[in-house]
């Protein structure tokens, strides 16, 4: 029995089609917060239980005679994927998974980033078999960027860096290489990325070229920018933790690009300017 934290999510519920379209559904189990919304996946034979970070118990049963545990991270908290692991350990799984990122480093300014590499740490007391999947930064980031900046013509920003924008449809693929293939990734992965690292001038640049439609790439100061956000009704706290990804791509954190998410799909990894194309002409 494979189980697969968050199935609801993007990420997670790419995880288990590929999974569906690999072994049969009654070896699957999704554990989710509200498991009205899995109720396609129950009636296709993937067992659904509520399991959720906060309540150990509810884990101990969601993960009930699993194999293999794939964690999908949440929270930019190591606490709550730490239970998840003392649960999938207590359970008997074998081997435990987490979705953890290329720019994991304790010294990061950008808070998820030191969450990562703490549960890294933990992964490696556990005690059992783990695998890391390193992933690029999700390309969605960069979408939701272009749409809003569709609607005034500017994508205002604090200095930023080069990202290696990176497809949750790839990202979904590769984990479901590593549940069913025995020993393909073991440990912690290298960086798994898109093909190519862009920054976001870069990226208003192939947006106004989809689009037709120009979009000017302004860069603002740190505070000036949190300033903007907090009068437009964003908490202050989640403004600054925003500005550590800013602060985190321009000292190059998300700028590598690998080659092993390439190499694990048999193809090129989906470029952002594809992503792009498929959102802004759809």
């Amino acid at each position: 029995m494979i189980i697969i934290t968050g199935a609801t999510g993007q990420l997670g519920s790419g995880v288990v089609e590929h999974l569906l379209a690999r072994i049969p559904a009654d070896r699957i189990g999704v554990s989710v917060r509200d498991i009205a919304k899995a109720g396609d996946l129950a009636q296709r034979g993937v067992r659904v239980r509520q399991g959720d970070f906060d309540d150990p118990a509810s884990l101990m049963y969601a993960f009930e005679g699993a194999s293999q545990v794939l964690v999908v991270s949440g929270p930019a908290d190591a606490r709550p994927h730490r239970t998840a692991i003392e649960a999938a350990t207590a359970a008997g799984a074998e081997r435990i998974l987490y979705t953890s990122h290329m720019g994991a480093n304790p010294a990061s300014p950008f808070v998820p980033m030191p969450s990562h590499a703490e549960t890294e740490q933990d992964l490696r007391a556990s005690g059992v078999a783990f695998t890391a999947l390193r992933n690029g930064f999700y390309a969605t980031t960069a979408v939701r960027f272009v749409s809003q900046a569709l609607e005034t013509g500017t994508l205002v920003a604090p200095e930023d860096g080069p990202v290696s924008w990176t497809a949750h449809a790839d990202l979904a693929e590769i984990a479901a290489v590593a549940l069913t293939e025995e020993n393909r990734l073991d440990g912690i992965t290298p960086p798994l990325t898109g093909p190519e690292a862009l920054d976001l001038a870069d990226v208003a640049a192939i947006a106004s070229e989809l689009t037709g439609r120009e979009i000017t790439r302004v860069t603002v100061p740190d505070e000036e920018w949190v300033a903007g956000m907090v009068s437009h009704g964003v908490p202050e706290q989640q403004a600054r933790f925003l500005l550590g990804m800013f602060e985190a791509s321009r000292r190059g954190e998300f700028a590598e690009v690998g080659l092993a998410l390439g190499e694990l799909l048999g193809r090129k990894p989906t470029a952002l300017r594809e992503l792009l194309a498929d959102t802004l002409t759809s």
